[in-house]
């Protein structure tokens, strides 16, 4: 037999057994059994809320032998109902019937009587993506409907239907499950399917799956196949690219103890790894928010992510101040990932800004009474002072001296003559043809590019430059695709950011950053991804037949080492 998902298995098959939503399945439950029974039913909400199965309960309530409002899933109507097989309960996805004829069918169909059951329930799913001239089709049937015929309607996005439908329902609004009722379902389906477990695990499941009971089950059974049929933290975190609790909080430590280094190599190990940066990014302001919480309230049962060890610890190392700081400053990068083509570049220079926050001392008045300070005291307090301003002179120096190595750099000339394609400028663009960039190839060093290749995370430690830092960011979202000793190609995503890349008006700084890093003065061309295709795909056939330039016939001429 195939298997069958968790989802699936575990399917409510009775009111009794649905996961939250306890204020709809009590008054359902009370309509059936006064037999206030409505011809059409909107349920509406977040997907995985149990819209779905709701209507199938109510469904099998309608039709069980045993009587309106039972669900005995013995009888055949129940078991056909379950099944998915009862000729009366017709499940209609409107996303691929949207239309007039579709909707003009269903209305031919809805005169004719029921076959196994009492009634004949119409459930709608996704009723929003049904076009206007098909709700109007639908209207007077909803309207109107014959007795035996129940219309049960369900939307993530009731808005986008029209308001005359929406007079015609009952509604219903489900809401996302709270996190107690998700692990306490969690626990239920692990127990029945003698799966070992630990409640951190559970929690995190619970975490990822916002809300949604069939995303959580659906979670657990993709962990379930990559575990062997356990459940432990570090399972979930391997599946999902995700950061552990632990690591989240040492980020956090380095970012407060401006420990610029160790954070870079901790971002640079998440991007090796394929890490979730959205959901890092969260996590992080969720963390902030529980130290917040505790900070102002002492409460520990408030906190979402950090025990109450946590919360006590990092409360003394983390001030208010800051805490409110770099949350504003990560919230506006979770604003802003939608707007960038590389969210991993984004990420790294809201931590930089977040390193670069000073903690701000707090000053406290203390009542000092009957206390005096002898001379010998006086004078050591003196010496404590001057030895602490010495320490600052000198660190303002060093830091003098640092800029001065980043911010002066030798800027190479640009000219005519540098640019050795002949009409290569277009308005303030430079402009490259492929069969150029064939010869660029040609002549290519395979051993230079994977050197730049190994070092090109570098770059970024120019971002933070004033002065170089718009270039090294346009240059750290591209990669290497060609270099030989005078020109490097780059690959990008985005065509807008290879057109930056090839402004008249960028190249100066792009060639500085690759000089100061890379001790070698080359020219900067950038591709798009479907320029580079294209640019590839014609090597390739000059190289199939045999028909690539050959390098001692290339004069590629430059000027000036």
């Amino acid at each position: 037999m195939a298997y069958k998902a968790l989802y699936r298995t575990y399917r409510p098959t009775t009111f009794d057994e649905v996961a939250g939503q306890t204020h709809i399945v009590k008054t359902l439950k009370n309509a059936l059994a006064s037999g206030k029974i409505a011809h059409a039913y909107l349920f509406a909400g977040p997907r995985g809320t149990g819209k779905t199965t709701m209507a199938k309960l109510l469904a099998k309530a309608l039709n069980c032998d045993e009587g309106v409002g039972h669900q005995c899933n013995h009888c055949e109507n129940c078991v056909a109902i379950n099944e998915g097989s009862h000729p009366d309960v017709i499940e209609i996805d409107a996303a691929s019937n949207n239309g007039v004829d579709e909707v003009r069918d269903l209305i031919e169909k809805v005169k004719y009587g029921t076959i196994l059951g009492k009634y004949k329930v119409y459930i709608i799913d996704e009723v929003h993506m049904m076009t206007p001239g098909a709700f109007n089709a639908l209207l007077k049937t909803l309207e109107e409907p014959p007795e035996h015929v129940i219309f049960i309607l369900a939307t993530t996005e009731p808005h986008k239907i029209l308001p005359t439908i929406l007079s015609r329902c009952q509604r219903y609004d489900f809401s996302k499950l709270s996190n107690n009722e998700i692990s306490s379902r969690l626990k239920v389906v692990l127990e029945k399917e003698n799966v070992e477990y630990n409640q951190d695990a559970v929690d995190l499941i619970v975490s990822l799956c916002d809300g949604g009971m069939r995303d959580a089950l659906s979670i657990l059974d993709q962990v379930l196949a990559y575990s062997s049929n356990s459940l432990d933290v570090e399972d979930i975190l391997d599946i999902f690219a995700l950061e552990s609790k632990e690591e989240k909080i040492a980020l956090l430590l380095s970012i407060v103890d401006n420990d610029v280094s160790d954070v870079l190599n901790r971002l640079h190990n998440y991007i090796n790894k394929g890490s979730d940066i959205k959901r890092l990014t969260s996590d992080l302001l969720n963390i902030l928010k529980d130290i917040l919480i505790y900070q102002n309230t002492g409460f520990v049962d408030q906190l979402e992510i950090l025990s109450a060890q946590d919360a006590r610890e990092l409360s003394k190392q983390i001030k208010s101040k800051k805490i409110i700081e770099m949350i504003d400053a990560l919230l506006t990068t979770l604003k802003d990932y939608k707007s960038v083509s590389s969210i991993s570049t984004l990420f790294e220079i809201c931590l930089l800004k977040l390193c670069s926050i000073s903690e701000t001392k707090e000053i406290r008045r203390e009542e000092k009474i009957n206390v005096v300070e002898t001379k010998e005291e006086k004078i050591e307090k003196i010496k404590q002072e001057k030895a602490k301003e010495d320490v600052k002179k000198e660190q303002a120096s060093l830091f003098e001296e640092e800029e001065k190595i980043i911010v002066d750099i030798p800027q190479p000339i640009i000219n005519d003559k540098y640019i050795y394609l002949a009409n290569s400028m277009q308005n303030d663009h430079f402009f490259v043809e492929k069969e150029k960039l064939v010869e660029v190839m040609v002549v290519s060093k395979k051993d230079l590019k994977n050197q730049m290749l190994s070092s090109w995370n570098d770059i970024k430690k120019y971002i933070p430059n004033p002065k170089l830092g718009k270039a090294a960011t346009l240059l750290a979202d591209g990669r290497p695709l060609v270099v030989s000793k005078k020109m490097l190609v780059l690959e990008y995503q985005s065509p807008t950011l290879a057109e930056k890349v090839n402004l008249v008006s960028n190249q100066a700084d792009l060639q500085n950053v690759i000089f100061n890093i890379f001790k070698k003065k080359m020219f900067v061309y950038a591709l798009s991804r479907s320029d580079s295709i294209s640019f590839q795909g014609l090597y390739m056939n000059l190289l199939q037949i045999k028909k690539l330039p050959k390098e001692d016939t290339i004069n590629l001429e430059f000027i000036g080492e």
